[in-house]
């Protein structure tokens, strides 16, 4: 490659050497940004277990090794500058393309398994803009070093400056962008600065390359306008969307059936839960099924902690009946949604935002029933999954009060490795644990109810008058079910020892796909 230099990059004047410091620090931040925001694009379609966010470092880290090479390499070929901005706006525009592409490519690879589909749809998407975004470090050393005597000073000051960049982008992503804009925004946000930060370069160090920059620049703009403006995760059939709002724990969603009797609460494409505002009814079984059984197992329910709000049904459902409701929720987004279209009303209950198991942990009230319904994604957080976390729920319990536990499980054999771990990890902790299934095989709601108390059952038979008609059959056959696990099913899990997102991926990816496939735009075509 034979190239003359734009720029006498033997000694750099001092605005151009404080651009590259800045150069350097703006791609820092957009590399962290990305990996994490890209995790965030993927986890409505894949989830957000380990198999994941390890597809996720996987990816950003063979960009990092990638770019870091073809950096150097470029760098001891050429000396122009251009040749990295020009790759600064092939990432900007590479980024704005995700912002229309990244659907299509996630249903796509939904139809491979839950490991290999999420890394290759993170490879495809983001794996060219950060290697890209990875070259300027490389490249940079060479253009600011004039003497190999302070060599050390300009590395150390370029890894230095694009390490802050990185710390800046990763507080602005966690803790700012994500609650308040759509993914697809902030992805924009970020190609544009990466554009502006490489059409200034063209403008004032290298303008003769303005015109085929710019006109990149525009393509870029006019893809990402165009991402952010379609309609993505789109509402399913026969339902029109309410609401669409992005949070820390997902983009949550309200869609409303065509007829206006029937509305659901959905968080990243799964439904939270249904729910009549003609009526005031949940048109969901699961939400009759943890008041049924709490009112069942612990009749008197005067004091109740609910671990995880959903919309709040349940609580308010208790409160009505004259329990104290303490209710912990860890999106506080999810309270203005659930007060506007749930009939949620928080000044009937005692609400704290925050972690389920660190309230746990931590209070010092004393509850007869604990209601444990918290979602992550497709199954309860792995955190309160545990031995552990199980002794601090039955901490705050009376000595007759009951847990009831909402989980999804399969009872087939090699499907049941969630069931059977829950099951002894709660055996570790209460003298007695109880499960309720109306189906045994296949993957569905499961109620497992824990207590001190022996024999464990029932005090009273459930109520099963606030509960819809169609929902009856159901919730009489889950009520009246206990379905046998096999013994060598499942391990106690433990804080250390939890693999239970590995083994029970199956069951997850197929949930995660069914669920999606509700708004999959290729569904018509099939």
């Amino acid at each position: 490659m034979k190239t003359q230099p734009a720029v006498n990059l033997a000694g750099p004047g001092v605005g151009l050497r404080r651009y590259l410091y800045g150069t350097a620090m703006v791609t820092g931040g957009s590399i962290m940004i990305v990996e994490i925001l890209g995790a965030k694009l993927l986890a409505p379609y894949f989830g957000t277990s380990t198999f994941v966010w390890t597809a996720q470092i996987t990816m950003t880290l063979l960009a990092l090794a990638g770019g870091y090479a073809a950096g150097g390499w470029l760098a001891d070929r050429t000396q122009r500058l251009g040749w990295i901005y020009g790759g600064i706006l092939l990432a900007a525009l590479w980024l704005t393309l995700v912002t229309l592409l990244c659907e299509p490519i996630a249903f796509a690879c939904l139809d491979l398994n839950l490991a290999i589909g999420s890394l290759v749809a993170s490879l495809i998407l983001f794996l060219v803009p950060l290697a890209a975004l990875a070259m300027v470090g490389p490249f940079f050393v060479r253009a600011l070093t004039s003497d190999v005597a302070v060599v050390g000073g300009s590395v150390g000051r370029l890894t230095a400056l694009s390490t802050l960049g990185s710390v800046v982008g990763t507080l602005l992503i966690g803790y700012l962008l994500i609650p308040l804009m759509p993914n697809t925004t902030t992805l924009f946000a970020v190609a544009g600065l990466l554009i502006a930060v490489a059409l200034v370069y063209f403008l004032v160090w290298e303008r003769r390359r303005l015109a085929p920059a710019g006109g990149a620049a525009v393509v870029a703009l006019v893809c990402g306008i165009a991402g952010v403006r379609a309609s993505t995760l789109r509402a399913p059939d026969n339902f029109v969307e309410l609401l669409r709002r992005n949070s820390s724990f997902g983009l949550m969603q309200v869609v409303d059936h065509e007829a206006g009797e029937y509305r659901m609460y959905l968080n990243d494409l799964l439904v939270q839960n249904t729910y009549n505002p003609v009526t005031g009814q949940s048109q969901a079984l699961f939400t009759h099924m943890l008041h049924g059984l709490a009112r069942s197992y612990a009749p008197a329910c005067q004091d109740v902690l609910c671990i995880g709000m959903g919309v709040g049904i349940v609580p308010m459902q208790l409160a009505h009946e004259g329990a104290n409701v303490d209710v912990v929720e860890i999106n506080p987004a999810v309270v203005p949604l659930a007060q506007q279209y749930f009939d949620f009303d928080p000044e009937r209950v005692h609400l704290s935002i925050g972690d389920g198991r660190h309230f746990t942990m931590t209070t010092t009230n004393r509850y007869d029933a604990v209601v444990l319904d918290a979602f992550l994604g497709e199954s309860p957080p792995s955190h309160l999954m545990t031995r552990e976390a199980f002794a601090a729920i039955r901490r705050c319990l009376r000595p007759d009060g009951v847990l009831v536990m909402n989980a999804f499980g399969d009872f087939s054999k090699g499907e049941d490795f969630l069931i059977g771990s829950l099951h002894k990890s709660l055996k570790a902790v209460f003298a007695s644990v109880r499960l309720h299934a109306s189906e045994i095989a296949g993957t569905g709601n499961v109620f497992l109810v824990a207590s001190d108390r022996e024999p464990l059952a029932p005090v009273q038979p459930m109520d099963l008058s606030g509960v819809p008609a169609f929902l009856q059959g159901k919730a009489r056959a889950a009520f009246a079910g206990s379905p046998a696990l096999r013994p060598e099913a499942g391990r106690v899990l433990t804080d250390d020892y939890n693999p239970v997102e590995f083994y029970d991926a199956h069951n997850r990816e197929s949930l995660r796909r069914t669920l999606a496939s509700s708004t999959d735009p290729r569904r018509s075509s099939r």
